[in-house]
């Protein structure tokens, strides 16, 4: 909330820097660093003592996690959402509907990861709670975040006026024909948007839980999740900067969401906090991100891409987090149906390992394929 002191500017010009998004989202992702960096070493001491054992490790996972992993605390997600909240109302503008829009989403699905964490150190069992009630959980988070963004695409941009105009606003997404929040945008198409009404509800929330749980599968290995996590932040940041400036977004052909363009320092506090995790959890980690950080990350991936209608460029930028989860509905529906596996073991970082392949070769080799699906999702910018 430092956005207060460009009303300062008049008595020292270097506050006008606070006005350029761009300098708030560098501002974010320094802060961010900086929380999780000091408070690390303190945070990592304190869950240690309060788990014991840490994580469970899967018994019929790869037989050296059970050596290697063994005693490593979990939820280190709480130092990323820690740094990335505190930097985000620091820095970001609290005028945009959509910066605490996305934040809902990451504290909400960051408390189911917690308490799946929390009963899995407790009972010492790779197995949290319901997996239908927490999926249930997550889609009631994501569909009210969808139509959050429903109601703030027509609300006055000075605010709601008195209570009439709050319910005017809330029941606006079910009068209304036409919402700029339910559009779906088509890549290498400018003139082709789909207005979903309020099918965008069950859409967009799809969106945004898919995503959610993408990350968590692919969060098997030490440093293998944050990095494409921080990828795929750092590109939606950058797209939502673009689309939610009118200049660039009619340059390039895509479409303006206006209030989207704060976004970015949301992208960045999280680059920044996932920066800092990385020191902890590169191998061999020091603490996993648990649950509790990578439901969190990707659900707040999902609403950016949701919220600057880029759902389909998600798809391309987070394909790595695709091919896990499509790696792992295969081999269930497949052994369901004849009783045999497709990969040796899923997600699929698991079948490199039986393959063969060292930890780090897994890691790194996904950091690149993560990096190279980022520049060809950016790529469809200019491609219109």
């Amino acid at each position: 909330m430092l956005t207060f002191l460009t009303d300062l500017a008049y008595l020292y010009s270097p506050f006008h820097l606070f006005r350029y998004i761009t300098f708030r989202a560098g501002g974010a992702t320094a802060t961010a660093l900086f929380l999780v960096m000091f408070f690390g070493p303190r945070s990592i001491a304190a869950l240690r003592l309060r788990q014991g054992k840490g994580q469970p490790i899967r018994t019929d996972g790869p037989q050296s996690h059970l050596l290697t992993k063994k005693g490593t605390p979990t939820m280190g997600g709480l130092m990323i959402l820690g740094g990335l909240v505190v930097s985000t109302l620091l820095w970001a503008n609290p005028r945009s509907p959509f910066v605490w829009i996305v934040l809902l989403v990451t504290l909400g699905f960051g408390a189911i990861g917690f308490y799946d964490d929390y009963l899995k150190v407790t009972k010492q069992s790779h197995k949290g709670f319901s997996g239908r009630l927490r999926l249930t959980c997550e889609a009631g988070i994501a569909m009210l975040a969808c139509y959050s963004m429903m109601c703030a695409d027509l609300w006055p941009v000075g605010g709601v006026s008195g209570i009439g105009g709050l319910f005017q606003a809330l029941i606006a997404p079910f009068t209304t024909v036409t919402h700029q929040a339910a559009w779906l945008a088509v890549p290498f198409d400018k003139h082709f948007v789909a207005d979903l009404g309020i099918g965008f509800l069950a859409f967009g929330g799809l969106v945004i839980v898919a995503a959610g749980n993408a990350v968590n599968l692919t969060d098997g290995l030490d440093g293998l999740a944050i990095v494409p996590v921080m990828i795929a932040a750092g590109t939606f940041g950058l797209i939502a900067y673009f689309v939610g400036n009118i200049n660039i977004s009619t340059y390039l052909g895509v479409n303006y969401v206006s209030g989207t363009g704060e976004l970015i320092v949301v992208a960045g506090a999280l680059v920044g906090a996932g920066l800092g995790f990385l020191w902890f959890n590169a191998p061999p980690a020091q603490i996993f991100m648990g649950d509790t950080g990578s439901l969190a990350l990707g659900g707040l991936i999902g609403t950016i891409a949701v919220a600057i209608k880029h759902e389909i460029v998600l798809v391309v930028v987070g394909g790595l987090f695709v091919v896990e989860a499509i790696s792992v509905i295969l081999q269930v529906g497949y052994f369901k149906m004849t009783g045999k596996r497709i990969f040796l073991m899923a997600p699929i970082h698991h079948h490199f390992e039986h393959r063969g392949w060292s930890e780090s070769q897994i890691v790194v080799r996904f950091w690149i394929i993560s990096f190279v699906l980022a520049m060809m999702g950016l790529s469809t910018l200019k491609v219109r």
